[in-house]
């Protein structure tokens, strides 16, 4: 497929991806200080293929939330054209349905094939892939033909020069855009000496863009040991992990921001958008390193929020200032979303503003059952349920059609089977007909529960099958809808 996109990989000085560190706040970051392109950290192809893309309307900022809500990858406008998405794979057909996710919202994908740790090799991803070259050709070749962006892959060398070499050789017949290179071997660690003369060996052999990585220790002090490592390694470009961690102005032609500075511009990014508090805190803790002792730095290590991050750092009056525009951007969200809820309602559907608790409720017994079982009693349709979610919270709100007649609550709710359980009682509540709450006294659909467990004894003991037929179980288990719950 052609590349679409701009993104160059020569001439360039580009944020590592670093777990943990390399999050929105700090790439948005490094781009202000002089970065041309950031890579996020490694994220996990399944984990990701979990997540739901989501349009964060208060952030202004596209998010890839897993099942349990927590935020996996978020993005937003301003680094789209230069943020390259890591992931970990050892499955090609899983990497390009990652990739297939976020490609949109990218201006790259990359291979992670130089991690050595072991949550990365175990699952034969990360540097356990340098063994096994047909799976490295394998998943980037799929990648090259199935998306549109440029594809990268970043490795670390092996034993020999000869090996690496014939390896990238290899991996550069696949079609990707450029090839990141850690100059050191899987068991090799930061304080054993970077090896530029094997970078310089790749970069020589071929034609595609090679990028040198892992010189924060042994060349890159300050802004001009870049270009110095970059001479030392012959590569096109410089990837830099560490000495951007520790301070991400290493970028910024003019020298060194103030370590103070830097640490409040990263906090005003990860106030904005957002931050999980212990990213942020793991962050400024590697920025303060050797300071970490100090009152201040003992005073961010017990910070157990982000307002209370902001108070070391004299920003307490700023984490309020945002925390009123985002409160009252989703208030007016929130308003504007009602509004058009109300234009587009059915003026036909009857509305309540109930919510469904459980503990009010014997156990297994739902209001749903009760509709179910009234509709077949009087001979109606069994209910129908359509379910609909609000991307800017998530809730959900679900309408239940019962004889020709639709009803809803007016309250949304976390899940969908709380939601159709609302609709559910609207509709009892409507017709007048019991719901099943332990206060309206006998339950007859307990007691035809606890008949039917007598007959299956009775059954049992005169030698009967006992499987319960499967019309008479029907009554007595809540059923789901099998539709598909749109964006509202």
């Amino acid at each position: 497929m052609t590349v679409n996109t701009p993104l160059c990989f020569r001439g360039k000085k580009i944020l590592a991806p670093m777990v943990r560190v390399g999050t929105l706040p700090m790439r948005l970051l490094a781009l202000d200080y002089g970065a041309d392109i950031v890579y996020c950290e490694e994220l996990i192809d399944i984990k990701m293929l979990q997540c739901k893309r989501v349009i964060n309307e208060v952030l202004e900022t596209v998010d890839f939330v897993a099942p349990n809500e927590r935020v996996v990858f978020r993005t937003c406008e301003r680094e789209r054209e230069r943020v390259v998405f890591q992931m970990g794979s050892a499955d090609a057909e899983r990497a390009l349905a990652v990739a297939k996710l976020v490609e949109s919202d990218v201006a790259g994908i990359d291979i992670n094939m130089g991690c050595p740790k072991e949550y990365s090799t175990k699952a034969s991803m990360g540097a356990a892939l340098l063994s096994d070259p047909d799976k490295i050709e394998s998943i980037l070749t799929t990648l090259v033909k199935g998306i549109c962006k440029p594809v990268t892959c970043k490795i670390r060398i092996l034993p020999s020069v000869e090996d690496t070499v014939n390896l990238v050789k290899r991996i550069e017949k696949t079609g990707i855009a450029a090839i990141a290179v850690h100059g050191r071997k899987k068991e090799e660690r930061p304080q054993h000496p970077v090896h530029c003369d094997v970078i310089k060996a790749i970069s020589e052999a071929v034609s595609i863009p090679v990028i040198a990585n892992g010189g924060s220790h042994d060349f890159i002090k300050e802004y001009a040991d870049i270009e110095t490592f970059e001479k030392a390694t012959a590569a096109s470009s410089v990837m830099i992990a560490r000495a951007a961690m520790w301070n991400p102005s290493i970028f910024r032609k003019d020298g060194f921001c103030p370590l103070k500075d830097v640490m409040q511009d990263y906090i005003k990014y990860a106030v904005r958008y957002d931050n999980h508090y212990t990213n942020t805190k793991y962050c400024l803790c590697q920025m303060l390193r050797e300071q970490l002792e100090t009152n201040q730095g003992k005073k961010l290590h017990a910070a157990q929020s982000t307002q209370e991050i902001c108070e070391v750092f004299e920003m307490g009056d700023f984490y309020e200032e945002i925390t009123a525009i985002f409160e009252a951007k989703k208030t007016s969200l929130e308003t504007k979303t009602q509004d058009e809820d109300d234009q587009m309602e059915d003026p036909d559907v009857i509305k309540m503003a109930v919510r469904f608790d459980k503990r009010e409720y014997p156990p297994q017994i739902t209001p749903k059952m009760y509709l179910l079982e009234w509709c077949r009693k009087e001979k109606h349709p069994q209910p129908v349920y359509e379910t609909v979610q609000r991307p800017l919270d998530r809730l959900f709100c679900s309408v239940v059609t019962v004889a020709e007649q639709k009803y809803r609550s007016t309250l949304w709710d976390k899940s969908k089977k709380l939601a159709e359980q609302a609709a559910a009682i609207v509709c009892l509540r409507t017709l007048g007909v019991p719901e099943g709450k332990l206060c309206e006294g006998e339950n007859h659909l307990i007691n035809k529960r606890k008949r039917g467990d007598q007959e299956r004894f009775i059954s049992r003991d005169h030698g009967e099958d006992p499987a319960e037929p499967s019309h008479k179980k029907a009554n007595f288990v809540e059923e789901t809808s099998d539709m598909n719950v749109p964006k509202m």
